[in-house]
């Protein structure tokens, strides 16, 4: 890899008498010049947590560090350097030093934005703490400088402290007055529509809901989504500018409505156990006629329907053949199964896609052959809805898309699309559910698409926008906590499966919400609790990341009781929780069913 070499220090090199500086009046300029210097880095000894950096792959520890009591670690990966980053206010045409110390390879500390030249200085290797310093001159016209620090692509963590950026302060002024008439709009049973009047000078407003900020906006209205039904909240809203943010508004309270009738829930029982049927294949569990299914499974996802070609959007449903199934049903008793089952309260979906069904949505007339193929399904079998198991390369985000809340990739809009048309033509009796991968969700903290530096990889995230914009519509997620690599969860630390931990901090993402891609001003809501399962394989047979009984329990009472939750901190407690979701009701069957019942011993 070619690295840029640091200049070589320069020998400094004293020729003005003290005669000489008295004479040319300089003396005084300098003492008056430091007089009004100040260090303009907010909390650069990481201190109070990440407080005014904003980092994709940083967190604060307790050591090493330089001075007090924390310090910054980030760790790089093989399409992030881990850059942490803060914008301060400036005087145009000003000197300033900046200054840190670091340790660890290749670390970098830099600013960027000052108008004349971008300055940036490195540490090639420092196993104990170095100092970094380098000085820059803003442009006439400059009021704002961004500082960072990063590393290398994929070199390990490094940690940086006592962060110092020298020089007069800026013209801040002000943080602008408080806003005034906070007004509730129309009501759904999920979202709040808020607005309020204008305030002079504020860049933008902070949006509080129950004393949380839940996001920033330029304008004076925004709609608080992912809220619970039939439930009291309190917002508040504060004008933002350079120089800080205003007191919070006066508070306005709102009630959600009722959830609509069939409102997503599918009449699923309180708390569900959800499985995949292998219904167009064999494989080393054995195939489990659909009759044969144990009452305990509310939720029988038939695996798999699998397009004709990638692209064509006709999706078939292939029942396994009798040489590979010898004890296959016919599709007689198939259907009056799954009337039967339907009958004692369970859904029957197909499921869509898998890890060989690669389906992309590319154009509008795949979009309409994938509605009619998946209704043609639904219809022949008498199916309660769709589980959207797409993988592999199906979803991925197009260079210019970067906002998951108005997503542009063909791929990804023709799949709302097409979803949504399904919904209407079969009511509010449709059950949605969905199975990403935790790539394709949890990842979106840290990265989305190819990001803004580009060369990420583009499916980071991608399912975000498809979730965002059906969770009106959906029953159920379940993420496949399995199969996965390590993922960072919300308090910046990454989790790898094996254990709870992994299941809590995962599930604690989506009933929480995130920033996504570390924007602050970009938050994926939380979905409500009773749309949220635990996926999770059924043995070690099934896949990557099993975990025994007992640690399933340590996940479910740390969700839902805050008890047994290990080290990772939970952000709420949600008794209501919907359950769990496994691979596959086949391979549990193939482990005399130790997932079924500790499911029910657990729920009773």
């Amino acid at each position: 890899m070619d690295r840029s070499r640091p200049l070589a220090r320069r020998p400094l090199v004293t020729l003005l008498t003290a005669a000489a500086l008295a004479a040319s009046g300089l003396t005084a300029l300098t003492s008056a010049a430091r007089a009004a210097d100040a260090d303009l880095a907010r909390n650069g000894g990481f201190e109070s947590a990440l407080d005014g950096w904003t980092c994709t792959a940083g967190a604060v520890v307790n050591a090493p560090v330089h001075s007090g009591g924390a310090a910054l670690k980030a760790t790089p990966a093989g399409a992030d350097n881990a850059r942490c980053a803060q914008t301060v206010t400036v005087r145009p045409d000003s000197q300033y030093t900046l200054s840190g110390y670091v340790r660890g390879t290749y670390v970098y500390l830099g600013a960027s934005g000052t108008g004349t030249t971008d300055v940036s200085t490195w540490a090639q290797s420092a196993p104990d703490w170095q100092r970094l310093t380098t000085t820059f001159r803003t442009g006439p016209a400059t009021t704002r400088v961004t500082l960072y620090t990063h590393g290398w692509y994929g070199t390990g963590a490094y940690h940086a402290d006592d962060i110092s950026l020298t020089g007069p302060g800026g013209e801040t002024g002000q943080p602008p007055a408080v806003p005034g008439g906070l007004t509730a709009g129309s009501v759904t049973s999920t979202g709040v529509a808020l607005s309020w009047s204008p305030v002079p000078g504020a860049t933008g407003y902070a949006v509080y809901r129950d004393g949380t900020r839940v996001s920033t906006v330029t304008g004076t209205s925004t709609t608080v989504t992912g809220l619970t039904p039939s439930t009291a909240y309190a917002f508040q809203v504060a004008a933002v500018n350079d120089a800080g943010e205003s007191v919070r508004s006066a508070t306005v309270t709102a009630t959600t409505a009722e959830r609509p009738d069939g409102g997503g829930s599918g009449d699923l029982p309180a708390h569900a156990l959800v499985g995949y049927l292998h219904a167009s294949f064999a494989n080393g569990s054995g195939y489990t006629r659909l009759a044969d299914v144990p009452d305990s499974w509310d939720v029988i996802d038939l695996a798999f329907g699998e397009p004709t070609t990638v692209t064509s959007g006709d999706i078939r449903f292939e029942r396994c053949p009798v040489s590979e199934c010898p004890n296959v049903e016919s599709d007689a008793e198939f259907k009056a199964a799954v009337k039967a089952k339907q009958a004692a309260g369970k859904k029957v979906l197909i499921s869509i896609g898998g890890q060989n069904g690669q389906v992309q949505l590319t154009t509008t007339a795949a979009r309409d052959k994938f509605v009619s193929s998946v209704s043609a399904i639904i219809d022949e079998y008498g199916l309660d809805g769709l589980d959207i198991d797409f993988e592999g390369h199906s979803l991925s985000l197009n260079a210019d898309d970067t906002d998951f809340k108005n997503p542009k990739t063909p791929v990804v809009v023709n799949l709302i699309a097409a979803v949504k048309t399904l919904k209407a033509k079969y009511g509010d009796d449709f059950v949605l559910t969905m199975a990403p991968e935790t790539f394709f969700v949890q990842l979106g903290y840290q990265y989305y698409g190819t990001g803004k530096w580009g060369g990420q990889d583009p499916r980071a995230g991608a399912y975000l926008p498809v979730i965002h914009a059906l969770r009106d519509d959906l029953t159920l997620l379940h993420v496949q906590d399995y199969n996965s690599g390590p993922i960072m969860g919300l308090d910046n630390q990454y989790h790898s499966m094996g254990g709870a931990d992994f299941h809590i901090a995962m599930t604690d993402m989506l009933l929480t919400g995130f920033p996504v891609a570390g924007d602050a001003a970009n938050v994926f809501p939380p979905l409500r609790p009773d749309q949220v399962a635990i996926g999770m394989p059924a043995s070690v047979n099934a896949g990557n990341g099993h975990v025994s009984p007992a640690e399933v329990n340590k996940a479910l009472n740390c969700l839902t009781k805050k008890t047994d939750c290990g080290s990772y901190a939970t952000h709420g407690t949600w008794p209501e929780l919907r359950g769990l979701m496994t691979w596959s009701i086949n391979w549990d069957r193939f482990a005399n069913w130790e997932f079924q019942e500790n499911f029910d011993a657990y729920f009773g």
